[in-house]
């Protein structure tokens, strides 16, 4: 009784632990577009955070470990948790390295540079940040119609993709005066692109955690039979 008390505790202290990530994830990305308008405190306070969500994934990944030693064999709803958040660690860890990369590369653009896609990233932010918060929020509560809304939102994440690209592409071709770090604007797009295919692999490990079954392949796209 007082190891199946332990056994309920730590899968309780593993879903706090994923909801702590999940939210400075969610609060990285936001700063990372905050950084891109010019703040500066936002730039440092994602590339001073790594450490913060180093520490978090490593506990969650401990904590996944302790559970499966605690109690074998695991029960599927509890096994699927456990493998659900081991894998949607990894999805949280790329995520915060673009997070870092956008804030890095923000420090290098000039506002006349940045000003070019001004729009698009601010709702490129706004559009990954809440994709994120879903999925996340979807894999906490085992909801797997919320994260089918996830889903369908990565359509307008890609779309904002290739306007970017056509935006970049337009300025090469009128070589207009002051347009530099072209490669890196569209590099911040990308960047933004792939956060949300790792927030719909995090949606899909929601969907993994509710049904049993997992709908994405790697590159984050549903698969035929999903």
């Amino acid at each position: 009784m007082k190891t199946r008390t332990r056994y309920i505790n730590k899968l309780e202290e593993l879903g706090a632990l994923v909801n702590q990530l999940s939210e400075k994830t969610v609060l990285d990305v936001r700063a990372a577009g905050r950084a891109l308008a010019g703040d500066a405190d936002a730039a440092e306070s994602v590339l001073s955070g790594s450490k913060a969500a180093r520490r978090l994934r490593e506990a969650i990944e401990d904590g996944c470990l302790d559970i499966m030693l605690m109690q074998q064999p695991l029960v599927a709803d509890d096994l699927r948790e456990v493998t659900g958040a081991f894998r949607l660690v990894g999805d949280l860890a790329h995520i915060d390295e673009m997070t870092r990369d956008v804030a890095y590369l923000s420090q290098q653009l000039t506002p006349k540079a940045v000003s070019h896609l001004q729009s698009e990233f601010a709702e490129a932010t706004d559009k990954v940040s809440n994709m994120v918060s879903l999925a996340t929020k979807a894999f906490s509560q085992a909801d797997a119609a919320l994260a089918q809304r996830v889903f369908a939102m990565d359509d307008g994440v890609d779309e904002l993709y290739d306007r970017c690209e056509q935006v970049v592409v337009d300025l090469i071709r009128s070589e207009t005066q002051g347009a530099s770090h072209l490669p890196e604007l569209l590099m911040v797009a990308k960047y933004f692109e792939r956060m949300g295919d790792d927030a719909e692999r995090i949606a899909s490990w929601a969907v993994f955690r509710a049904t049993g079954e997992h709908t994405l392949n790697s590159a984050g796209k549903e698969n035929a039979e999903g």
